[in-house]
């Protein structure tokens, strides 16, 4: 269940990864990219199959990032947001907001077992 200090933790962290990072402008990926850079944030694209999005390097996992972040945005279908959500574990990342589409009751449900903050059901561009 999403609840206002969820959020409030999420956004209080200053570097995030988008995974599902899209290189066409038109798709919520990239929307979500550029406002949360927009915003101040320190964001970094995962897409494994773009090397480059918005001018910037875009990785093709969380394990690959040069830094480590503080949330990650999924914008990726449930099953793989599964595993976005292993890797973050795997990786000590606490914090995954799962976009519309890119969350199930079982992926919710394991990030809550792993006692991930866990937002789902609401799109951050509505922020």
């Amino acid at each position: 269940m999403t609840t206002q200090d969820g959020i409030n933790g999420f956004l209080a962290q200053r570097r995030l990864a988008v995974v599902g990072v899209s290189r066409n402008p038109n798709k919520y990926g990239n929307k979500i990219f550029r406002q949360l850079q927009a915003s101040g944030y320190e964001v970094y694209a995962i897409n494994c199959s773009a090397s480059m999005v918005e001018g910037q390097p875009c990785y093709p996992s969380l394990t690959d990032l040069p830094v480590k972040v503080g949330g990650v945005v999924s914008v990726v279908p449930p099953e793989q947001t599964r595993m976005v959500a292993k890797e973050a574990i795997q990786l000590g990342i606490r914090h995954i907001w799962m976009q519309p589409g890119a969350e199930s009751d079982t992926v919710v449900q394991y990030c809550e077992e792993n006692e991930l903050n866990c937002i789902a059901g609401m799109c951050l561009l509505t922020l």
